[in-house]
């Protein structure tokens, strides 16, 4: 039984995201279907690619994933299939893969499938439910594909170093108000080297000294700094979530694309 993901910005409000499932059962019946997300924000590529990022990979190779976010084709964006380590992808060609892996993947085809309606306007339905069933059948990409050897890139927003000093900033807010940064392990170790430091908040007292492997390290209600499964820094509330106490979000005033500054041998009484 082949396997398609979902991750969308459609939402659960409307008929959408079932008309994308319709689409694709009357085709496969024997799909098995699972919704990554449909809580992106309305057209906002970058999330979708963190999102997806998290997850692709626990997926049995020959996964489909379908991503229809900012899926209107362009004069500047195809729509394409990227196979990469045993997966496939189909997506408008927006940027999103530069984000969701760290190397360019392996295989690129720019899908030249014709939908069955005149409708234009709704092509995670009509193309990419279309071209997931050809691959779910045992279909190749080069059927409904011509290989390309470029893809559109986004520049991410990376996390840089200033002398003892490396500047990230916030690039997701979870569920629970947790929130997420560019900042990597590998980086924080290289410019660290075993040094004290202060994840430097909006006030003294809520700076954060000390990395943690787990949530309840601390006691709840109290604020704690890990790397994720993803190896990005994460700066969570323990035990908090909007309505419960506060996210970190919330009490340390971090939004999107916030500043995150991380002070090496940093001053203890600022």
């Amino acid at each position: 039984m082949r396997i398609v993901t979902l991750t969308t910005d459609l939402g659960n409000k409307d008929y959408y995201t079932a008309a994308i499932k319709g689409a694709l059962l009357r085709q496969v019946p024997e799909l098995q279907i699972v919704d990554v997300s449909h809580e992106v924000n309305p057209f906002d590529t970058r999330q979708a690619a963190y999102i997806l990022r998290g997850c692709w990979q626990e997926f049995p190779k020959g996964t489909i994933h379908i991503i229809g976010v900012n899926s209107d084709v362009t004069v500047d964006e195809m729509h394409v299939i990227v196979e990469h380590k045993g997966h496939y992808f189909i997506s408008a060609d927006n940027g999103v893969y530069s984000l969701l892996f760290d190397h360019r993947p392996e295989n690129v085809y720019e899908l030249n499938l014709t939908q069955d309606t005149d409708e234009n306007t709704f092509p995670t339905k009509n193309l990419f439910a279309k071209a997931a069933a050809h691959l779910a059948r045992g279909g190749t990409p080069e059927v409904i594909g011509r290989r390309v050897e470029e893809l559109k890139t986004m520049e991410n927003f990376r996390a840089v170093v200033e002398e003892n000093v490396i500047k990230g900033s916030v690039i997701y807010i979870d569920v629970y108000g947790n929130v997420m940064t560019n900042i990597s392990l590998s980086l924080f170790r290289e410019v660290g080297k075993g040094r004290d430091f202060a994840i430097m908040l909006r006030r003294a007292s809520l700076d954060i000294r000390k990395i943690h492997n787990q949530y309840n390290e601390v006691p709840p209600g109290t604020g704690v700094a890990l790397f994720n499964h993803m190896g990005f820094l994460e700066i969570a509330i323990n035990k908090g979530a909007p309505g419960s106490g506060g996210g970190a979000n919330s009490l340390f005033g971090l939004k999107i694309n916030d500043i995150v500054r991380i002070e090496f041998n940093a001053n203890q009484n600022r």
